[in-house]
């Protein structure tokens, strides 16, 4: 069986969906790797470094003839995909229906990675946590050299400098992180959630958690351990906890997702104004449209009151070479499970758990039942 590796095409997007390491591993599987020209170069992996790993390293043409599996990291262009290939990648379900369409149109099947269920056999596999664990701890850093001032309390002879203190607005893996990396420079951290259940992990993070607890917060959590949407009625009581918090803090750092919608508003106009000059926001959802008022992909918007809010679309792409290793584990973990020894190819039961949660385009038609309609 031959395995592709692409380049990446899509703008500002630096990793790459096998390492060397990876590579050799599916070398020692009894796959063929074939990787394109330069698609570790952005992520520090040089193509002699692939080709030492015992893969073969041609333009995109080359790679892909034959391939039977195409793995990258962003759903690649359906433009010379082999028919019957199986591509496996973070699609972008929800927003990218029209390239899903494109796979179905050309024969090729679809394993959207993010779709990966949440379940403890899955966990190596689980790429929305290995690149939102590196997201959180980066928008740290981000706040950080954004900020200005030092994180941790210091003692001096000059006088005592106070710890920053740094609030964290959704608890999912990137605000644990978060959480963490904002409490190992020093700072005093504080964090939210709708979910209760992420009230125990603030606490064990040293974090103190700031909550509104009553019935919808209780069942606020869906199966696969996802926030869902919130009624008005809680997003009121939210806002006004929100404008009591804010004004407080020196850095916010909003994470909040909600799977196939747009993000959602957690951070008023009217509130960032009540912050400091000086003050960040980090809002890392902007890319889905943003959980700050104001805050643009991309761009450092400075307000009026002075206060910076940053929001970048891709965060693990800031930090090629870590991410691309773990995503790259993630595949390596996805092929070794449904390896079958004796073909020396993949293997995908249709009625496996992970193979039905993360199937989306088989056999000419998009197949999976959050994509209907």
């Amino acid at each position: 069986m031959k395995i592709a590796v692409l380049k990446e095409s899509a703008a500002g997007e630096r990793r790459v969906a096998a390492t060397p390491e990876t590579a050799r591993k599916l070398v020692a599987l009894g796959a063929t790797v074939a990787v394109e020209a330069g698609a570790g170069a952005a992520a520090d992996f040089a193509d002699t470094e692939f080709a030492e790993a015992g893969a073969t390293v041609g333009p995109r043409a080359d790679v892909l003839a034959g391939a039977s599996l195409v793995m990258a990291i962003q759903g690649p262009d359906p433009a010379g995909l082999p028919k019957g290939a199986l591509v496996a990648a973070s699609l972008n379900p929800y927003q990218a229906r029209d390239r899903l369409q494109a796979y179905a149109a050309a024969g090729v099947d679809a394993f959207a990675l993010e779709f990966v269920p949440r379940i403890t056999r899955a966990q190596s596999m689980d790429i929305l946590s290995s690149q939102a664990n590196l997201a959180g701890y980066k928008a740290v850093i981000d706040a950080a050299h954004a900020y200005g001032r030092a994180f941790p309390m210091m003692m001096t002879a000059a006088g005592t400098v106070p710890a920053a203190r740094v609030f964290v607005m959704g608890v999912g893996v990137a605000g644990l992180q978060a959480i963490a990396t904002a409490k190992r420079l020093g700072a005093v951290v504080s964090a939210t959630d709708v979910r209760l259940a992420t009230k125990e992990q603030i606490i064990s993070l040293g974090g103190k958690p700031i909550f509104i607890e009553d019935e919808e917060t209780r069942a606020a959590e869906t199966a696969g351990g996802y926030a869902k949407e919130m009624s008005d009625a809680y997003k009121a009581k939210q806002a006004a906890l929100v404008s009591e918090t804010i004004a407080k803090q020196d850095i916010v750092i909003t994470t909040a997702l909600i799977p196939g919608r747009p993000a959602p508003r957690l951070v008023t106009a009217e509130q960032v104004a009540t912050m400091k000059a000086g003050s960040v926001i980090v809002d890392m959802s902007v890319v889905q449209g943003g959980n700050v008022e104001g805050s643009r992909a991309d761009e450092a918007v400075v307000t009026p009151n002075g206060v910076t809010i940053l929001g970048f679309s891709n965060y693990p792409s800031r930090m090629a070479s870590t991410a691309s290793s773990l995503f790259a584990r993630n595949l390596l973990n996805f092929v070794q499970t449904f390896w079958d020894k004796e073909t020396r190819a993949l293997k995908l039961p249709e009625d496996d758990e992970i193979v039905k949660g993360a199937l989306v385009v088989k056999g000419g038609a998009i197949i999976h039942p959050a994509l209907q309609g």
